[in-house]
This record gives C-alpha cells, sequence and structure tokens, in this order.
C-alpha cells in the first residue's frame, strides 16, 4: 500500500468511526422524542404523578428554541434573548470554573506529593467536601450578596473539589520510579512537580476537570434562580413562575447542549495541550 494510499484511508477511516458513532447515538433520543410526542397527544400518566397533559410537546419547545433564538414567533420578552442569557451564564460558569482549576490543579499536586501537606489539609478538605453546594447559597447570599460574585463564588465551590480529588489521586499513581528516574537525570524537586508529575496525572486531572465542568452548569442554574435576572437559570425561573413548560423545558434543553459542547471543547484543548498523545488523553 502506498504512503499516499494510508494518507487518505486514516481521515476516511476516523470519518467513519464519527459517523458510526453519531448513528448509534440517534435511535434513542429519536425513540424518547417520539414516546414523549405521544405521552402529551393522549395524556398519559405516569408513576410518581407524572401527568403529561402538562408538559409542551416537542414540536413546541422547537417553536420555543427558535424564537429564543430568532424571534419572529411568539414576539414576547423572551424572544431573541437567548444571546444574552447564555453569554451572561457562561461567563460566570467559566470564570468559577477556571478559578478552582487554577487553585485546585497546584494544591492537588502537592498534597499528593508532600505528605506533610496532606496530613494537615485533608481533614479540613474532606469535612468541607461532602456539605451541598445548595447548603452554600444561603451563606453566599448573605456575606456576598444577590449578584455575579455570588454565582461565581458557588460555581467555584461546585468545581474545586472534583478538581482536587482527582488530581490527587492521579499524582499518587505517579510510578515511583519515574520520580527516581527524574531524580538521577538530575531534574530538580520543584521542576519535578511540573515536568514529571503533572504529565503523569494529567489523565486524572482531565477526568476532574470533566465533572467539574458539569457540575458547574448544575449549580450554576440554581444559583441563578435568586437575585439574578440575566441568565438560563433566571430564564427558568420566569419561565416557571409565568407557567411556561416550552420555555422551561427549551431552556433544559439548551444548557444539556452547552454542557455537552463544553465538554467537547475542554476534551479537544487538552488534545492539542498533549498534541493527542493517548497515553496523556
Amino acid at each position: 500500500m502506498s504512503a499516499s494510499t494510508k494518507t487518505m484511508g486514516a481521515p476516511l477511516k476516523a470519518a467513519g468511526h464519527v459517523l458510526r458513532q453519531a448513528l448509534l447515538a440517534l435511535p434513542i433520543p429519536l425513540l424518547i422524542l417520539y414516546l414523549w410526542h405521544l405521552g402529551v397527544a393522549q395524556k398519559w400518566e405516569l408513576p410518581m404523578g407524572i401527568k403529561m397533559a402538562y408538559l409542551s410537546s416537542p414540536g413546541e419547545v422547537v417553536k420555543r428554541i427558535y424564537d429564543l433564538a430568532f424571534g419572529g414567533i411568539f414576539d414576547d420578552t423572551f424572544s431573541h434573548t437567548l444571546i444574552l442569557h447564555l453569554w451572561a451564564s457562561t461567563q460566570r460558569a467559566l470564570s468559577g470554573f477556571l478559578i478552582a482549576t487554577v487553585i485546585a490543579v497546584p494544591l492537588g499536586i502537592i498534597m499528593g506529593r508532600v505528605a506533610l501537606a496532606n496530613d494537615m489539609l485533608d481533614p479540613l478538605l474532606n469535612l468541607l467536601r461532602p456539605i451541598p453546594v445548595t447548603a452554600w447559597v444561603p451563606l453566599a447570599l448573605l456575606i456576598i450578596g444577590f449578584g455575579d460574585k455570588a454565582t461565581i463564588f458557588l460555581v467555584f465551590i461546585a468545581c474545586f473539589f472534583p478538581i482536587l480529588i482527582n488530581t490527587i489521586a492521579g499524582v499518587k499513581q505517579v510510578p515511583e520510579r519515574l520520580i527516581e528516574a527524574s531524580s538521577m537525570l538530575g531534574t530538580p524537586k520543584f521542576q519535578q512537580l511540573y515536568k514529571v508529575v503533572f504529565p503523569a496525572a494529567l489523565q486524572s486531572i482531565i477526568s476532574g476537570l470533566r465533572l467539574a465542568l458539569g457540575q458547574a452548569w448544575v449549580i450554576l442554574v440554581v444559583a441563578e434562580q435568586v437575585g439574578i435576572s440575566i441568565g438560563l437559570g433566571s430564564l427558568i425561573t420566569q419561565a416557571r413562575d409565568m407557567s411556561k413548560t416550552d420555555l422551561v423545558i427549551a431552556t433544559m434543553l439548551i444548557i444539556g447542549l452547552v454542557g455537552f459542547l463544553a465538554d467537547r471543547v475542554l476534551l479537544l484543548l487538552m488534545k492539542v495541550v498533549t498534541r493527542n498523545r493517548p497515553t496523556l488523553t
């Protein structure tokens, strides 16, 4: 086989793999959409008291998403406001996530390598970690007040522990032989942390980042429901108050889609940073 054939074969194989994944992912969502449509049309009553008659149909939700994005259908206060809400929420989610990453990754590397630091901090962190982020909401509003800062603080709390715990676990799994080899090559101990330990623990760190990014969107919705007028969480609250189930579901689907895309972007960034080396990502 010629070199040019091999060169053309790799992208085709990758495209085939992507197509296969897309085809495998379609049937279940399509089935759920069909059952959803059928349930609303026939007014099904499901266990736990779920009354499908109160739900909007998939078609109504699609119309609402279009109107949120471009307007021209309902022409109400929510029309053509998607970018405004999405941008405000994304800024808050990313701010909290990035602050948590900057603090939790170095701290996790230190706690994973320095026994004294781990012994000093581990009890306190394990005391704080089980506290639900929702329990921090009243305190955050009292000491910070309503607004962006309180929301970013809550997202930071939600992201901090998944990143920290995964970083510590990844660092503790770095083979000692790797550290010894770098010492024999003359690498100073401090430089070992970012030249040897950090790359070797990167897979676990990335897992923590992905978990944290998902948590960021979960808690963002809760945080934006109090004292925030612009944002996807606020949009859900306003829709609930006005009994607009199509808007509630549309916003939920948008949050899910944004969270999914954020995860894909994070993975892509990691592949670029690590030059797509499989042992690192």
